[in-house]
């Protein structure tokens, strides 16, 4: 047992030391949330997206 759990701890930092040398985005500091943004523009930017071609098709 204790050989599945080396093996894939071996296993684990080789994919990570293999993809932070092949330039891929690794971000290992957990979830962001930007508070900042406001929702409801881009929430009705979407909206009038969506409902622009819509109306121009029942015309």
């Amino acid at each position: 047992m204790w050989k599945l759990i080396v093996g894939f701890i071996a296993f684990a930092a080789l994919a990570l030391y293999i993809l932070t040398k092949s330039g891929g985005n690794i971000d290992l500091s957990g979830e962001k949330h930007d508070v900042t943004a406001g929702h409801e523009p881009a929430a009705s930017a979407a909206v009038e997206a969506a409902s622009g071609p819509a109306s121009a098709a029942s015309q």
